[in-house]
């Protein structure tokens, strides 16, 4: 096992183990409504051209604490990419879900972790094929995130892509730099 993968299911049975310990007797009901405890974001990306981008990354998190700071949430992940410098052009698509968790230390910033399982087409060069296949990725980093009134945000992250698999779209990249809006985050 890949010292990351192993870092990453320490963290799980952490948390985990942390949950299980605490007593039900004298666990507090939480008062907030459902929806006060639901946030949702995630990020649109079009671009049209010779080089044509588009992705959609729809979220969901939960806050776990009245005060806001912790959450954990899913996502789903979608991208389609096509560049027609090239004859035939080259197009490539991805697939996939993701968990998270985050923290907030202060309302404006707040730490990234992320399990991503992205579908995306690989190429074999022992058969000289193109495949579909399952590429783990494990996303860290953080961000900053500004209240434009009421319960909607804008956010901005940078997140390093720390297990490296050989098929990884993000391996040997640099930080990945991305935006968006939430509502409730």
């Amino acid at each position: 096992m890949k010292r990351p993968s192993l870092l990453l299911a320490a963290w799980l049975l952490l948390g985990s183990c942390a949950l299980a310990q605490t007593p039900t007797s004298t666990a507090k009901k939480d008062p907030r409504p459902l929806k006060d405890r639901l946030w949702f974001g995630g990020g649109i990306g079009l671009s049209f051209g010779t080089v044509t981008s588009i992705s959609v990354e729809p979220m969901v998190g939960y806050f776990i604490d009245q005060k806001n700071k912790l959450s954990v949430g899913t996502g789903l992940s979608y991208w389609y990419f096509s560049d027609n410098r090239f004859t035939p052009a080259y197009t490539a698509d991805g697939y996939g879900y993701r968990l998270f968790t985050r923290y907030r230390p202060i309302p404006q910033l707040f730490g990234h972790v992320e399990f991503l399982h992205l579908n995306a087409e690989t190429y074999n060069v022992v058969d000289d094929e193109v495949g579909r296949m399952w590429i783990p990725h494990v996303l860290v980093g953080g961000g900053y995130v500004q209240s434009m009134g009421g319960r909607a945000s804008i956010y901005f992250q940078v997140l390093w892509e720390v297990l490296q698999d050989p098929n990884s779209v993000y391996r040997n990249q640099g930080p990945i730099i991305s935006a968006g809006v939430g509502i409730g985050f």
